[in-house]
């Protein structure tokens, strides 16, 4: 994930991700808006079992549960930076690929 540095370039991976965890989902828990800020806050978990073709390694069958966290800062009611805290390393471990 170093490598990525957009945002399109990001949702293309994600999409790829849930190709090899075709069982994916997301959970929203938590969601925020800052107005003095002008931003906003989203807590989530992602889980999903790596049972599709095409990742780095043949499906393991293991299980990934990562939480995660995107904020969102708004300018003229766009985004204008996005963030995401998420612990990759794990999440690849997880899956048995790291």
């Amino acid at each position: 994930m170093a490598d990525i540095s957009s945002l399109d370039a990001y949702c293309e991976w994600m999409k790829s991700l849930l190709l090899i965890i075709p069982d994916g989902q997301y959970e929203v828990k938590f969601f925020a808006k800052d107005e003095a800020r002008n931003s906003v806050a989203g807590y989530g978990v992602l889980r999903g079992t790596h049972t599709g073709e095409g990742g780095p390694v043949a499906p393991t069958g293991k299980t990934l549960v990562a939480d995660f966290v995107y904020h969102m800062d708004f300018e003229d009611g766009l985004i204008k930076h996005t963030t995401k805290i998420w612990n990759d390393t794990i999440s690849l471990q997880q899956l048995g690929w790291a």
